[in-house]
């Protein structure tokens, strides 16, 4: 019997029986085929080989037992949203922990039996600054105070200063008004005067901590699972914090710090992923808004506590301990069964799956079981695994137009993520109440990220970040002309300057994703988020600068916003682009560009025919075939040559619109991280 024949006989089973399962079909004829012609057997029990080798993506199941219904929205949102709160808490909490008392002077153990102003007046010389004089914070008389109090004139008073007197460092401490700032490890650690950096070297520690971490839990979410890789980090971040809280000295307060920093990044993206995995294509980017959203939510609560919280050991443990509550959802969160098939756990994959289906009212399709139970046949009887060439970091380097593209991206990740945490961390120093400027930096990325998530879509990816980032440079620039006494201007443009860079760096993530070819997009991203996140070790020094200069922190960051603003203009549009899938397409993507380009702001829609990919014999032209009611070729799980579409299970459907909806539209936002060859998600250094 020819192939021909077979296909017919093949269409003519499934059109009479419509309702069965498509893998059922297949079965009838094999078994008639082996009866009338056993030579055709091989041919047959080939393919079914191939199709349990066929790596397949839990996208195809989605559309069938639920995108989006009741269990993955219980999921979001009384377990993944929730669970992304403790990063905000403990990244920024830190802030609070280094206050500076506005004023603080040399101790005098000497003076203790005089009032606060006559131990200034008696041991504290007076220095101009600005114009205008004030108490020295780092120095003090250097006489013998025992000669100097008991010394009096005529009228019985002690000997008044002089300013002929010599001076000396503060040598036995100091003393610290806690009007405003009643706690900190500045006072307790007296982190003041030739010891200033220390604070800042703290906030290093704490970045320093986040690429190690984000490697380490990295592969522990890929080894053990996504939930052992959540609680783990978990339990390290309140170790760490437990430690912050008992730490007796600055170095070990500054160990802490470090502990606490192997998990801000990796306590945000794990409960991410899982969010990610479980939902849809057509949600990931309501998924990662609302992701950043609630992150956002969490800082603005961080400030509602530090404002009522002042003593920097109890904002320690009320900004950690809740979150052994946590520990519940050991209960309730599920692991994410694309991690579970990708390691070929099948039954607890099935059951997670089944659950889903039956929370969400729908029914898992019998032929998703037969296929996952033919792949794991097929791995346990194969003795040899194919091997793939490595492709690392250099091979984006290899071709000038990659390279170009490679240099840009990072460059521009390196200016959103260093100016976007650099004025996170310097919303506290502006305005006259320091709780509430910091709540403000929080609350208007809220906006940003929904104004983000719109014009994304319409006007592309390049215009709106680099005039995003333009924009917040010059936002930050233009501080340098207002005067000293300009504190609600100042506040204005920054907070300004803050919405912008947040939807920017919100833009930029899938923006990269784009722009890397799919076999190198996990390099690729990785690479230019490590190499950006070298801001955060330097961003601390930067705002440092401002003990100085309170608007000098601003417009360096505000330089680097613009010049990342208009380097970024040379990238190619990723809109209405088909994207390239090798290194090889890669290269000729963008290669056209011209300076034209950089005055269009929005992007014009592209022919089918100046796709990339090679689109025949693929599913997406057999979904075009299907939209114009078209009859369709029969694939491996094909009904027949002549079937039409209300022949093919909803299961075969939902795959044939997802690969129509990957290839041919490509416009989504869906901002979710790279994935390996299996459909897991893996953790990206993104702050």
């Amino acid at each position: 019997m020819g192939r021909a024949e077979r296909a017919t006989m093949n269409g003519r089973r499934s059109s009479s029986n419509t309702t069965k399962p498509p893998l059922e079909p297949q079965m009838e004829v094999k078994e008639e085929d082996e009866a009338e012609d056993g030579g055709e057997e091989p041919e047959i029990l080939e393919s079914e080989k191939m199709l349990a080798e066929e790596p397949f993506d839990l996208d195809e199941l989605l559309p069938v037992i639920g995108e989006f219904g009741r269990y993955q929205k219980l999921l979001l949102w009384l377990i993944c949203l929730p669970a992304c709160i403790p990063c905000g808490f403990c990244a920024f909490n830190q802030l609070f922990m280094t206050d500076v008392p506005e004023e603080y002077w040399c101790r005098v153990p000497e003076l203790a039996n005089f009032t606060a102003e006559e131990r200034k007046l008696y041991s504290i010389p007076l220095v101009e600054h600005d114009g205008v004089e004030s108490y020295s914070k780092c120095s003090r008389y250097a006489v013998d105070w025992k000669e100097i109090l008991n010394y009096s004139d005529a009228s019985g008073e002690p000997l008044a200063p002089n300013s002929s007197w010599p001076t000396e460092p503060c040598r036995e401490g100091w003393e610290y008004n806690t009007t405003v700032v009643q706690s900190s490890i500045v006072i307790d650690f007296n982190l003041v005067c030739d010891y200033d950096i220390y604070p800042t070297l703290g906030l290093v520690a704490l970045n320093t901590g986040g690429p190690v971490g984000v490697y380490l839990f990295g592969l522990l979410n890929d080894r053990l699972g996504r939930r052992i890789s959540y609680f783990s980090c978990l339990a390290t971040l309140l170790v760490g914090s437990f430690i912050t809280a008992a730490s007796s000295s600055f170095w070990m307060w500054a160990f802490s710090r470090v502990i606490v920093g192997l998990t801000i990044p990796a306590v945000y993206q794990i409960p991410f992923i899982i969010a990610l995995e479980l939902v849809g294509p057509n949600y990931r980017s309501f998924v990662t808004v609302m992701t950043c959203t609630f992150y956002t939510f969490g800082i603005m609560m961080l400030a509602g506590v530090t404002y009522l919280i002042r003593d920097w050991v109890l904002l320690t443990l009320y900004t950690s301990v809740p979150f052994l509550l946590y520990f519940l959802y050991l209960l309730v969160m599920p692991e994410s069964p694309r991690w579970l098939l990708m390691k070929g756990k099948l039954e607890q994959a099935l059951l997670i799956l089944e659950k889903m289906a039956r929370v969400n009212g729908k029914q898992l399709p019998d032929s998703f079981r037969k296929r996952l139970q033919q792949r794991v046949l097929a791995e346990k009887s194969r003795t040899t695994k194919r091997t793939e060439a490595t492709i690392g970091a250099f091979d984006l380097c290899k071709t000038p137009n990659m390279r170009l593209k490679t240099i840009l991206i990072t460059l521009n990740w390196f200016a959103n993520e260093t100016v976007y945490l650099g004025l996170s961390y310097y919303g506290p120093s502006l305005g006259e109440n320091q709780y509430l400027s910091f709540f403000l930096s929080s609350l208007v990325e809220i906006p940003s990220y929904i104004i983000c998530w719109i014009i994304m879509d319409r006007w592309g990816r390049r215009w709106p970040m680099c005039l995003l980032m333009i924009l917040s440079g010059i936002s930050c620039i233009v501080t340098v002309v207002l005067t000293e006494d300009a504190v609600t201007e100042t506040l204005i443009l920054y907070l300004l300057s803050k919405s912008m860079i947040s939807a920017s760096f919100l833009i930029i993530y899938p923006f990269a994703g784009e722009l890397y070819p799919t076999q190198v997009r996990g390099v690729g991203i990785g690479t230019s988020s490590y190499i950006g996140g070298l801001g955060l070790i330097v961003i601390p020094f930067i705002t440092y600068l401002g003990k100085e200069n309170l608007r000098l922190p601003l417009v360096i960051m505000g330089c680097v916003s613009v010049l990342g603003g208009f380097t970024g203009l040379r990238l190619p549009e990723t809109l209405h682009h088909r994207l390239p899938q090798t290194l090889e397409e890669g290269e000729l993507f963008g290669q056209d560009w011209t300076f034209d380009e950089c005055f269009r702001c929005i992007p014009s829609k592209k022919s089918p025919t100046s796709s990339y990919e090679n689109l025949s014999h693929d599913p997406s032209d057999a979904a075009l075939e299907l939209n114009a009611g078209v009859p369709i070729n029969a694939g491996p799980l094909a009904t027949g040559s002549g079937s039409c579409s209300t022949e093919r299970t909803p299961l075969e459907l939902a795959r044939i619109r997802r690969q129509s909806m990957k290839r041919l539209v490509r416009q989504a936002s869906t901002m979710d991280t790279q994935k390996t060859k299996d459909g897991a998600m893996q953790l990206t250094y993104w702050f």
